[in-house]
């Protein structure tokens, strides 16, 4: 989630902020001031895909807490997500972990809900570069037992580059165990103070971004649009409200 990471190709493993509670949890860290934040994703093409979040990130005198509550789908089929982490320094490192319980929901079929646990770091190795990895649903909390269904496991390992004030560059690579990996880069310009624009892609299925961002003193309003041939355009919108 988070139409910054969106318009950036979802290359978010070295990404620092609010939404990092359902990105890479290690980048709780970078939240300085308690922030609150609403995400909506719509997919004209498929509405059951819809989804939204809520986040919210309270720094404490050692790391930062962080909370969030997610839904995806219908009426027909849905899953909702809560989520808590926490994150703290280590040296150059900044490491959390993640605690989530998941609920589905199948007309028909009926609810089952599972708790699973991700892990994420990032490490500043100079005041340029960083590099950033995460596994989430580390532990693969099984869903059938009659065909050995589990949650999927999902590991992420990037690198960023920030060679000035203006410029942010991150890649990284995406592997699901069961599935080929995705490779995602994106790239953020900081066209002014208060507002910047970022684009995007991806390979494996291949996939164009493009997003937007203001950020006046206490507000984020972030704005991304994807495009991927076999479902089409979608949109990510963010708001995110930082309190004294």
């Amino acid at each position: 989630m988070s139409a910054r990471a969106s318009g950036m190709g979802n290359a978010f493993s070295c990404l620092q902020d609010e939404w990092s509670v359902f990105n890479n949890i290690g980048g709780l860290t970078g939240i300085k001031k308690t922030t609150a934040a609403f995400s909506y994703d719509a997919q004209p093409s498929l509405k059951a895909a819809n989804k939204m979040a809520a986040v919210l990130a309270l720094p404490l005198k050692t790391g930062t807490a962080g909370f969030g509550i997610f839904k995806f789908g219908d009426d027909l089929y849905n899953e909702q997500v809560l989520s808590t982490g926490y994150s703290s320094k280590f040296g150059l490192a900044s490491l959390g972990v993640k605690v989530n319980y998941i609920q589905y929901y199948a007309e028909g079929f009926g609810t089952k809900g599972v708790f699973s646990f991700s892990f994420g770091g990032i490490a500043r190795l100079t005041s340029q570069l960083a590099i950033g990895a995460h596994i989430t649903n580390v532990n693969q909390p099984k869903l059938s037992a009659l065909e050995n269904e589990h949650i999927p496991t999902l590991l992420n390992a990037g690198i960023s580059f920030t060679p000035s004030e203006k410029i942010f560059i991150t890649t990284e690579v995406e592997k699901d165990l069961d599935y080929k990996a995705t490779w995602k880069t994106g790239l953020e310009y900081k066209a002014q103070k208060k507002i910047c624009f970022r684009t995007g892609f991806n390979l494996y299925p291949a996939a164009g971004f493009f997003g937007v961002g203001f950020r006046p003193k206490k507000f984020t309003l972030d704005y991304a649009f994807r495009y991927q041939p076999t479902v089409g355009g979608g949109h990510q919108a963010s708001i995110a409200y930082t309190f004294n």
